[in-house]
């Protein structure tokens, strides 16, 4: 694991991988959480290369490959998706993954305490929203999750969420000078490496 500030870690990717043996992350969890990855360690090398913005990639990349990790622990009592994750995460001394794990479920856009700021948050939650169990656009991935069953507090908070989402889209893969179709085109053909790399 490469330390950073005290007390916190940022595994590599294979002892990421572990975690989810470890958490029992369940396999459609797994391959959601590669393909977040790859996605956003695309975005970061191409922030990199077209407007020299440095990301903490390998803290991205370990927020991405965790970002669920909860999804198969008992939530205790005033949990919710991700608060399980970040508790376990801050436990293991991973406090600045878990910071950025923090800010990825669909409701943190629509709260200023949470929503992402920096770019790792930023990529995080696009990638998140980015991803169902292949790379898809954002309209894809809300019209899927429009087909799912919500309370309506729940459809309210996806109706609300979804400009926000549609203005960060908007604006990373701006960034880039790229579409969100040339950015998918673009992470389909990448391949993400055993050590977290693109090749």
């Amino acid at each position: 694991m490469v330390r950073r500030k005290k007390n916190s870690m940022v595994p590599m990717y294979t002892e990421a991988i572990a975690l989810w043996k470890k958490f029992r992350l369940p396999k459609n969890k797994r391959q959601h959480s590669l393909h977040v990855a790859k996605l956003a360690v695309f975005f970061a090398s191409k922030l990199q290369e077209k407007k020299q913005i440095a990301t903490q990639t390998k803290l991205l990349l370990a927020a991405a490959l965790l970002h669920d990790i909860d999804k198969n622990i008992p939530q205790r009592e005033g949990e919710r998706h991700p608060d399980t994750g970040v508790r376990i995460l801050t436990e293991i001394g991973m406090n600045e993954v878990a910071q950025v794990v923090r800010t990825h479920p669909l409701h943190a856009i629509c709260d200023n305490q949470i929503a992402p700021k920096t770019w790792e948050e930023k990529i995080l939650f696009l990638s998140d929203k980015m991803v169902k169990y292949d790379i898809i656009s954002v309209d894809e991935r809300f019209s899927l999750w429009k087909k799912e069953r919500w309370t309506k507090k729940e459809l309210s908070m996806l109706e609300n969420s979804y400009p926000k989402v549609k203005e960060l889209e908007q604006f990373v893969c701006g960034a880039l000078g790229l579409t969100p179709t040339e950015v998918i085109q673009l992470a389909k053909q990448s391949i993400l490496g055993d050590k977290g790399e693109l090749l």
